[in-house]
């Protein structure tokens, strides 16, 4: 997947029990995907707790954000308890089928903690037309992109109207 071509469409059940369909987001800037390795994922954990403090910033600048992984809606629930993140929207039981759609790396499980298997972390910049403007995709939970930078960059975006990259 390169940017400027259309990313697939997700459609997903949400933990406060209703449906994120991507076509459907109405947004000013970008939809921002953050795919998450689930519940079993200490450093998840982490990144989605900092996200989920920064919502507010992201909003102001016309960006939706959701956190996706391939968890159960049971495990996904527990997230939601057990992690303070209570305004992220979380969805949950993406096929690793649907995982390859979008480049993510998929594991198996190392431990009996995880999954059999799951998809590794991917953030995704997609613009209002749902094409992809930027994507991260990690093949191990570290290294993730900073949320201030994302912030920054999208300044930056929109101030100076940068173009995706990466196309050729």
């Amino acid at each position: 997947m390169k940017p400027t071509e259309k990313v697939p469409n997700l459609k997903l059940d949400l933990i406060n029990d209703t449906k994120w369909e991507l076509a459907a987001q109405e947004v000013e800037q970008f939809t921002m995907i953050v795919f998450y390795r689930g519940l079993h994922c200490p450093v998840c954990k982490t990144y989605l707790e900092e996200l989920s403090k920064k919502l507010e910033d992201f909003s102001s600048r016309g960006v939706n954000v959701i956190a996706i992984s391939g968890n159960t809606e049971e495990l996904a629930k527990k997230t939601a308890e057990e992690w303070d993140i209570p305004q992220l929207p979380v969805g949950y039981g993406m096929s690793m089928d649907e995982a390859r759609k979008w480049d993510l790396y998929i594991s198996t499980a190392i431990s009996d903690k995880e999954p059999d298997t799951f998809f590794e972390p991917g953030l995704f910049l997609i613009k209002p037309d749902q094409t992809l403007y930027a994507c991260s995709v990690q093949s191990m939970p570290f290294a993730r992109p900073d949320f201030d930078d994302i912030l920054n960059a999208i300044d930056f975006i929109k101030k100076k109207d940068y173009p995706p990259r990466g196309v050729a």
